[in-house]
């Protein structure tokens, strides 16, 4: 497995990292045009798994780079139902956000912070991302 995680506070980074990493590679950005390279990088292999994006970054925010992303991988001809998973995180839980995820964005899921460990991999593994 592989996995790109896209935060710029290094405490909520490191904790990532802490989930992710017993099942896999975990790459890291700080912002969300580090995260557009990463992903453009990947696609000559190997692919990534998951995207655990961040919205509110500096120099572009998580929604903008998951727009990126997404915009890219209908250039390269990629299918909807094989697009990277991407779960959006964030501090801000209000309406507004999910909807820009989710209907504008499409992220695959939403995860309000502070992120419960065992909520976050039962997620994980309803997406079919972990067994």
């Amino acid at each position: 497995m592989r996995f790109l995680i896209v935060e710029d506070d290094f405490t909520s980074r490191k904790f990532m990292q802490s989930i992710l990493s017993p099942y896999g590679e975990c790459d890291i950005a700080v912002n969300g045009r580090e995260a557009v390279e990463a992903f453009m990088a990947s696609l000559e292999g190997p692919e990534y798994d998951l995207i655990c994006l961040d919205i509110m970054m500096p120099e572009m925010d998580g929604q903008e780079a998951l727009r990126h992303i997404r915009e890219i991988e209908k250039s390269k001809g990629i299918r909807s139902a094989d697009e990277v998973k991407v779960v959006m995180t964030t501090a801000l839980d209000d309406p507004k956000n999910v909807v820009e995820a989710y209907y504008k964005g499409g992220a695959t899921s939403y995860v309000p912070k502070p992120i419960d460990r065992h909520l976050f991999i039962q997620l994980l593994k309803n997406l079919g991302i972990l067994s």
